[in-house]
């Protein structure tokens, strides 16, 4: 007994199924791909419409940030149509693949970018972990249930054998193909073919011949490396400045980590100057040179990358669950105090990078508040201001019944979106 199933078409257990999938993996198509045909090869392999994968792989992007990570994952380990092998298994050596090895590096880089921030929750909230659970559950009883149609033929590497020629040479050619039986027996093993004598050469031409032009064809430039390695360098520099800042680092913020991949750029511009090549990178520079300039001016010059994407909704119930900073990089944000008891004094700062933000306050209480927007509308209390670069409404707002309700202390700022903070 191997183990194997009775019935044609179902695996026993989990491991079965889990190598029969890496056996019979999806082939990336080259027809009907939008980018690299990972949904298209899903929706072939197991009989779906890549229309519903495309929607399942948006879904999971909105609501957990796992299906870019995924997708990545795919155009990494799902070879081609055409391909022996797929784009990692090509950059350790397992065979040929479409993928160039330097874009495999970069598809390493975004795929730990990535599959890092949605993973351990610094973006949309952590919810990366149960849309990778989704999404490794639905491939795992799509295969089950439906591994054993659509199965892909394998592309094997070609291989070279040596075949006998009748000079007593060794060639290799695809196949050596086997003496004819029609061909007779030699006793010295030879090729027939190869006892037959050349003709004789033809008689030369008693006309002179013209001399030949000295023309030459122009040799294939060498293609430089210099392009590819600067572009997978700027790759890992542009990942690892937006993980640090991802991970409370101050510094990198939007505009160091477009200087930082910039200067790389710009080392590979010069490196190609001498070594030759790295022209296509001039494509890079000049859009990173515009988007420095912009980040730089006002009003973006706060621009942050901390705090994770999407929205954020927080009702604090208590003193304690009330968080000195509320910092986010996209999304909206509404913080609503009115939850809270009254007792001593409180303060909060709510920093947004792109996005609209909502404060409300309970209605008695006594606010003292600091608004601002780099790009957008400012409304604190009945005061506001509209436009890019306009400056903070600050002051201090009692209320209805004037003095004496609870204090309470806001910084509120944008860099770009709308400001509101009123009392509910």
């Amino acid at each position: 007994m191997s183990g194997a199933s009775e019935k044609p078409g179902v695996l026993n257990g989990f491991e079965e199924t889990v190598k029969d999938f890496w056996v019979s993996r999806p082939r990336r198509p080259h027809a009907g791909r939008k980018v690299a045909g990972v949904a298209a090869a899903i929706g072939q392999r197991y009989g779906l419409d890549p229309v519903v994968v495309r929607i399942a792989l948006v879904v999971t992007t909105v609501f957990g940030g796992f299906g870019v990570p995924f997708y990545l994952l795919g155009w990494l380990f799902l070879p081609g149509e055409s391909d022996e092998v797929s784009g990692f298994e090509s950059l350790i050596g397992r065979g040929r693949s479409s993928v160039s090895p330097a874009f495999a590096v970069v598809l390493v880089v975004l795929t730990v970018v990535s599959a890092g921030g949605s993973v351990t929750g610094s973006w949309f909230d952590g919810g990366g972990l149960i849309s990778c659970a989704l999404v490794a559950a639905a491939l795992y009883l799509l295969h089950r249930s439906r591994g054993h149609e659509n199965r892909p033929a394998p592309v094997t590497a070609r291989k070279s054998s040596p075949a006998f020629t009748g000079n007593g040479a060794f060639t290799m050619t695809e196949t050596a193909e086997a003496p004819s039986p029609a061909r007779g027996w030699d006793p010295l093993a030879a090729d027939p073919a190869g006892w037959d004598l050349p003709d004789a050469p033809p008689a030369p031409d008693p006309r002179p011949t013209p001399p030949r032009p000295s023309f030459q064809a122009p040799q294939r430039r060498h293609r430089s490396k210099v392009g590819s390695a600067t572009f997978a360098l700027a790759v890992v520099t542009a990942g690892a400045g937006v993980l640090a800042a991802l991970n409370g680092a101050g510094w990198f913020s939007a505009q160091h980590v477009v200087g930082l991949v910039l200067g790389v750029v710009g080392i590979g511009l010069v490196a190609g100057a001498f070594a030759g090549g790295g022209r296509g990178l001039i494509g890079l520079a000049v859009p990173l040179a515009i988007a420095g300039m912009v980040l730089t001016s006002a009003p973006f010059h706060d621009i942050d990358l901390r705090g994770g994407l999407g929205d954020l909704r927080e009702t604090p119930q208590a003193v304690g669950d009330l968080k000195p900073v509320y910092q986010h990089a996209a999304g909206d944000i509404r913080l609503d105090l009115t939850e809270l008891p009254e007792g001593a004094p409180y303060s909060t700062t709510v920093s947004n990078g792109a996005g609209d933000t909502t404060v409300v306050v309970p209605a008695n209480a006594d606010v003292t508040y600091d608004c601002h927007t780099g790009a957008g509308e400012a409304s604190c209390f009945g005061h506001s201001s509209d436009g890019v670069s306009q400056p903070a409404l600050t002051g201090t707002d009692t209320g209805a019944d004037g003095a004496g309700g609870q204090k309470i202390t806001l910084k509120v700022s944008n860099s770009v979106g709308n400001v509101e903070v009123r009392r509910g």
